[in-house]
């Protein structure tokens, strides 16, 4: 069959429609503005379309190519569209190929930044990429990254450094499996852990304890806590803050004020800034308001305990510093562990109370099936009688009081 088209009337046709030029080629028109090729054949009786691209970006003499092209391919038995899928996957291993691994985890962290919602979080991500993986990796193209290779990077630091070893393994495994659902890397995940990487390595919690971080023992926190009153600043009102509300460092000082319900004392973290991924609400003692009426004088923006930038919070290291300047050789996540210990050593409260006032899962799935609540009002209890004890008063010694008299005794 003669061909039909020809550019003038490919460009002058406007009408919806599909216009046969000949031997299977269509211009297909949906409307004045949208043009297309369209391939028609069947293949071992069934019938079959393929697009071949607008019309605006290829011209008729294109059009006419391909279809020659593919209709010379029907007749050796090979379906066009499987070919040219097949021809776009090869093409995407040969991008790959040019994707390094800096540039696929550059991308990931990129991708992900926004719902991990902590800055703290990618520059973690960063920074252990850039010491550890990218001297071996980084230049590598992405599709060559081998389980040798992954390998190299983590057992140097799997007997020394466990716990960094494991997130490194679980960030490269993450990296490597967006590269291959964007079709950038083919075949098995090398740094999956079951089923693969666990058959080489020990577990890490077998390598080496885990070290706790450093906790005080609760009787030496009414202590504590009255000569860090009587200090000013605001990592003294943050470190006050977090023993007053058991709260992680990150939870405390990435704190909004848009976080606090004056009226309820409440303190509402969202699930972007909790390491579960859901909400928590923390019910707020006297004192815990009366940091937060404190900080709202000194209020600059929507952060409560900000740094020396303007619109960032203030850094791990200034409570790290005064912890240091007070003489105390225990880390501020730590006096978690006091709260848990204090709760289970000196108080009646259920076990599950305080497990939900630290935000830990409680039971088992059945058993948080039936909890729905989050025991508020017993946390509130349970926060106020921490905030007492923290208020202690701390026994003085006065001078002759340790004195016996020889003669009376």
């Amino acid at each position: 069959m003669a061909d039909k088209l020809s550019a003038a009337k490919v460009k002058a046709l406007k009408v919806p429609g599909d216009y046969l030029d000949g031997r299977g080629l269509f211009l297909q028109i949906r409307s004045s503005t949208s043009k297309s090729w369209l391939l028609k054949y069947s293949l071992l009786k069934r019938a079959r379309e393929m697009g071949l691209g607008p019309a605006a970006d290829i011209p008729l003499a294109t059009a006419l190519e391909l279809r020659d092209r593919y209709r010379a391919l029907l007749k050796q038995g090979i379906d066009p569209i499987e070919h040219r899928r097949a021809e776009r996957a090869a093409l995407a291993v040969d991008r790959a190929k040019s994707s390094t691994g800096e540039q696929a985890a550059t991308r990931y962290i990129q991708s992900n930044r926004a719902g991990w919602g902590n800055l703290r979080h990618a520059k973690q991500w960063e920074a252990t990429l850039k010491a550890y993986a990218f001297p071996v990796l980084g230049a590598l193209p992405i599709q060559e990254i081998t389980t040798a290779l992954v390998l190299r990077v983590i057992e140097p630091l799997w007997a020394t450094k466990p716990t960094t070893a494991s997130r490194l393994r679980g960030r490269l495994e993450s990296i490597i499996g967006a590269a291959k659902a964007r079709g950038e890397y083919v075949g098995e995940n090398c740094a999956v852990w079951k089923g693969h990487l666990d058959k080489l390595l020990p577990a890490p919690r077998k390598v080496r304890a885990v070290a706790n971080h450093a906790a005080m023992a609760y009787s030496a926190v009414p202590s504590f806590m009255t000569e860090l009153r009587a200090r000013e600043g605001i990592a003294a009102a943050a470190m006050e803050f977090l023993v007053l509300t058991a709260a992680c460092i990150g939870e405390t000082l990435g704190a909004k004020w848009q976080e606090i319900d004056f009226k309820k004392s409440v303190w509402t973290i969202p699930h972007t800034r909790m390491k579960g991924g859901r909400p928590h609400q923390v019910p707020l003692s006297a004192p815990a308001v009366a940091v937060l009426k404190r900080m709202e004088k000194l209020r600059t923006g929507e952060i409560i305990f900000f740094g020396q930038s303007s619109g960032r919070p203030l850094g791990n290291m200034a409570l790290l510093v005064l912890l240091r300047r007070m003489n105390t050789a225990v880390t501020a996540h730590g006096f978690r562990s006091s709260f848990r210990d204090w709760c289970a050593e000196q108080t009646n409260f259920p076990s599950e109370v305080a497990e939900m006032a630290l935000a830990h899962a409680v039971g088992n799935k059945v058993e948080a099936a039936y909890r729905r609540g989050d025991l508020l009002e017993k946390r509130r209890k349970l926060m106020n009688a921490w905030a007492d004890y923290c208020a202690k008063p701390v026994p003085v010694v006065k001078a002759g009081e340790n004195v016996v008299a020889i003669r009376a005794s």
